[in-house]
């Protein structure tokens, strides 16, 4: 198969990069909220190493929003110590990113205000944990 000569279209309908219109632009369809409620979905598959269970669940997320079409999600480690500080915020990026198709900026940043603790963890995980009796 050759290759196009300079200027030719790329094979069938292509925006000239070889991609389809359209593909791996389902995020431009999609409102803010959508983009924020994707970015939650995606912090729920983002598991703690240590714990086993989700950082939503744990209580790490504090807050996800739309900065000028960038996600910002704001987040804790259960201690400043913790050893998958390194890891889980690139987690919290790279999920966001596969679930909105790589079409908005996403900035993980790490709080410590207010800090975390066990009340913050959700009942169900807090049960998994064996924190709350019911």
């Amino acid at each position: 198969m050759s290759s196009p000569a300079r200027g030719e279209p790329v094979s069938g309908g292509t925006d000239g990069l070889g991609v389809p219109p359209g593909v791996g632009q389902e995020w431009l369809k999609l409102s803010v909220p959508d983009v924020l409620d994707a970015a939650w979905d995606a912090l729920r598959g983002v598991y703690d190493p240590e714990l086993y269970l989700d950082v939503v669940s744990l209580g790490l997320v504090y807050d996800v929003r739309d900065d000028n079409g960038a996600v910002v999600v704001e987040m804790t480690m259960t201690t400043p110590g913790c050893p998958a500080s390194e890891v889980l915020p690139e987690m919290a990026r790279a999920a966001i990113t596969d679930a909105v198709d790589g079409g908005v900026e996403v900035d993980v940043r790490v709080v410590w205000d207010p800090p975390w603790s066990p009340a913050m963890i959700d009942e169900e995980a807090a049960r998994a944990l064996g924190f709350r009796a019911g």
